[in-house]
């Protein structure tokens, strides 16, 4: 078996001699889909020297993921590859569920408005694309290494690192590295997961759905903007408009059916006969998903992590199966890059599992509700937004949840909650001008009283500060929270707040020392 030869050293003077034990790489990511990717143009900003190991010798060409939201944008964002994604997709207006007479149950509308994110809060694209535009990007970074055609097939850790095997299929040879930490971003049947032993925690939701992929031939306005949820007790559909003449069905598979039966041209074409017929579309792909509410109940075993749906996988009705691994991502990034660069103690990693998984488990549990709305003809009593009324349809507004007990200090009221993104006078938003940092938003008058010993350290830490009236809405923000100032973390999630300069003590404090600090319900609501 080959040994990975390390790369060059660099003269920081952090190591002049490489053991038989020292890793080649700071972190391997396995697998290049949109979650890995993500991660190591991340790492990549950061400057960690990355592998990136995969399978497959390109991007894979067909539809598959066709939402993300304004979060993931900013994600993008932060990796400077905002206007690359931005030709590559359209704006949704919304979803609505209709019954089987067409009326509307429940109306789910996207605000034509930027959010406080920056951003619109729902895009639609085509996963080909963004993976190109990603994927591209990681030219940039000289320290991040992508493999192609490399089949991992064992990771093994120990006290010195992580030994990565892995099959070169373009030659068929064997190889091994040993790296800093693995980050399986290798799908629902990770390997990653595997070597960590960590089972699947089942949340009860696993149905059969044929999803189409048609390319129209011609214009047909009447199918709509909106993405449409059928709720069919007989036989539930989703309907998504695509960019371009992309469009896509997804309907149940029922119990009695063969996956090779429903999957043939003519059963196909009759199942899409309520909306086009081989006159209007072709197909692209048609293919029998089994949709699954399952989370990890280990995302972390040492030096190993997952991430995407290596770590959870949900039902499609929220959008939100690739927001969760790009927010697995941006949560996870700047944490390694700490514990690697920064000095932070290793147990900063533990933030993650803490506060990603709770995370992603209550937008998993929305969306099985919603899945059991289209499965019915009445509004089920747990939507939140109640029954409808006077032949009105309910309205849907999902609120993004707090992270789990992770990364808290000072006054906690806004902890574990993303921070908006203001616009600077130059037309700027302000993400671009703080770069993939801390930030700290502050009443100006408060930083004027702060103590010497404060504006010192203040002036000594890695944080941008953003003073009010520097940023359009500032002022107005920071009363509203009824805070002096606030901290922003590396992926715009706030650290904490402050109205007393014991508050701002304890928020440098947890910048320079980063500790897992649990953030009680008391806390979070205070």
């Amino acid at each position: 078996m080959d040994v990975e030869a390390p790369p060059r050293l660099r003269t920081d003077g952090a190591m002049n001699v490489r053991s038989a034990h020292t890793p080649s790489f700071d972190v391997a990511v396995v697998g290049l889909g949109p979650v890995g990717s993500t991660l190591a143009n991340l790492l990549g900003l950061c400057g960690v020297n990355t592998l990136v190991l995969e399978r497959e010798a390109q991007a894979y060409h067909l539809p598959r993921a066709v939402h993300f939201d304004d979060e993931a944008m900013r994600v993008f964002q932060t990796i400077g590859l905002s206007d690359a994604v931005l030709p590559h997709v359209i704006l949704s207006p919304g979803m609505r569920f209709v019954d089987t007479d067409g009326r509307l149950m429940l109306d789910w509308p996207r605000p034509a408005e930027i959010t406080p994110m920056g951003w619109h809060l729902s895009y639609r694209f085509h996963q080909p694309d963004l993976e190109n535009v990603l994927n591209d990007g990681l030219r940039r970074w000289p320290h991040v290494v992508v493999r192609n055609r490399c089949d991992v097939f064992a990771v093994d850790q120990d006290e010195h690192g992580v030994h990565v095997r892995y099959e070169d299929l373009s030659t068929g040879r064997l190889a091994e590295t040993c790296v800093r930490y693995v980050v399986g971003c290798d799908g629902a049947r990770s390997l990653v997961r595997r070597f960590m032993g960590s089972p699947m925690d089942d949340l009860g939701f696993h149905e059969r759905w044929l999803v189409v992929d048609a390319l129209l031939k011609c214009d047909r306005p009447d199918l709509g903007n909106h993405s449409i949820q059928f709720c069919n007790p007989k036989r539930p559909a989703t309907y998504v408009r695509g960019t371009g003449n992309r469009r896509r069905w997804e309907i149940t598979v029922l119990p009695d059916e063969q996956t090779q039966a429903v999957t043939q041209p003519e059963q196909i074409w009759q199942l899409l006969a309520p909306w086009i017929s081989p006159d209007d579309a072709e197909i692209e792909r048609a293919a029998v998903y089994t949709f699954h509410s399952t989370i990890a109940k280990h995302w972390r075993n040492g030096r190993l992590f997952i991430a995407g749906d290596s770590a959870h996988q949900t039902p499609p009705f929220l959008g939100q199966g690739m927001c969760a691994g790009i927010r697995d991502a941006a949560n996870l990034a700047w944490k390694l890059h700490a514990v690697l660069r920064g000095g932070a103690e290793a147990g900063l990693l533990d933030s993650y599992e803490n506060e990603r998984s709770p995370h992603v488990r209550e937008f998993i549990e929305l969306a099985i509700r919603l899945g059991g709305l289209i499965n019915t003809k009445a509004m089920e009593a747990g939507l939140a937004t109640g029954q409808p009324r006077d032949n009105a349809a309910a309205k849907l507004d999902v609120q993004k949840p707090l992270l789990g007990p992770g990364l808290a200090a000072g006054h906690m009221a806004l902890a574990g909650r993303p921070a908006p993104q203001f616009f600077l006078p130059d037309g700027r938003r302000s993400d671009d001008h703080v770069g993939y940092r801390y930030c700290l938003f502050a009443d100006s008058n408060f930083l004027a009283g702060l103590s010497q010993g404060a504006r010192t350290t203040l002036i000594n830490a890695d944080i941008t500060v953003i003073r009010s009236g520097e940023a359009a809405g500032l002022d107005q923000w920071l009363l509203q929270q009824d805070v002096q100032a606030v901290m922003v973390r590396p992926d715009r999630y706030v650290l904490g707040a402050a109205r007393s300069e014991n508050d701002f003590a304890a928020l440098l404090a947890a910048v320079q020392s980063p500790a897992v600090t649990p953030m009680t319900a008391e806390s979070s609501l205070a």
